[in-house]
């Protein structure tokens, strides 16, 4: 079967759908630009993973910060018509690409940070699922995974990543119901870690002041990194593996500067100054 590109995607291939900016130091911001819903394509994965890999490459960025532009959407998911329009091969290698992406995001050895200032629904909640942390913008949408209402799976992590966040029965429930809940529900339940007041611009404010708690000289940058792969790493290994794991990257910091600032601004009674070595 010929894999034939939806044209919906064609047209983004000139597009700029993901923005991308440095608003503070340390921090790189990824910004889901396709409105009015900010949809995704293929071609907005594909820019996701280029900026994702600048960002990587990059010693002077410590947290990733991946938000959705205007007012009303972080992001609603795919593209209906460019699903429409595609045969199930093409969709399948999008699916594929679009894990691969997410799983870069997430086992990235930077702090990334998902700013929910809209909707949050489908492959929307799923790309923010593969964030480290969630910070959503009071009633200013909601979120949820409803692709059941649609003939197909959340397929682009959803159903993996939700059942580790809520658990079996809970994650069971809420994909194959669709509903759509509010972002307070998402934090009862620990999708999103925290809600801020405010209108966009107050939260975007926030959003950064909060993100610059984890770059340098605040936090020893590597250690963030550590934590990051001892967890994500970690939650799929045994107990055992995961402590052996956690002792070898424990190890590598102890040979670090940033570990000796840490000690010796300890004893000294003052404030560290990490460089993030």
């Amino acid at each position: 079967m010929a894999i034939r590109q939806p044209g919906v995607d064609k047209e983004r291939e000139k597009m700029t759908v993901i923005k991308t900016s440095r608003p503070a130091p340390g921090v790189f911001m990824l910004e889901l630009e396709d409105p009015p819903a900010n949809t995704y394509t293929h071609q907005m994965f594909r820019q996701m993973d280029a900026a994702m890999l600048e960002a990587r490459f990059d010693d002077e960025i410590s947290v990733i910060l991946v938000t959705g532009a205007g007012e009303k959407f972080f992001c609603a998911g795919a593209n209906i018509k460019m699903l429409e329009e595609s045969n199930p091969h093409w969709k399948y290698f999008f699916c594929l690409h679009a894990n691969e992406t997410l799983s870069r995001l997430e086992q990235t050895p930077k702090l990334v940070i998902a700013g929910l200032n809209g909707h949050a629904v489908g492959g929307g909640l799923e790309i923010a699922m593969a964030a480290d942390i969630r910070i959503a913008r009071r009633d200013a949408g909601r979120c949820g995974l409803p692709e059941v209402n649609l003939g197909v799976l959340p397929g682009t992590g959803g159903t993996q990543r939700l059942l580790r966040m809520v658990g079996k029965s809970k994650a069971i429930e809420l994909m194959c119901s669709g509903r759509l809940f509010s972002f307070e529900e998402a934090h009862d339940m620990d999708i999103v870690n925290d809600i801020y007041d405010g209108d966009a611009k107050s939260f975007r404010e926030q959003l950064l002041d909060y993100a610059k708690q984890f770059t340098l000289p605040n936090k020893a940058t590597k250690v963030v990194g550590n934590i990051k792969r001892s967890v994500q790493s970690g939650a799929e290994m045994s107990f055992e593996s995961g402590l052996t794991l956690e002792r070898e990257l424990q190890k590598a910091l102890f040979d670090s500067q940033d570990a000796k600032e840490g000690l010796n601004a300890f004893n000294s009674k003052r404030t560290p100054q990490f460089k993030g070595v």
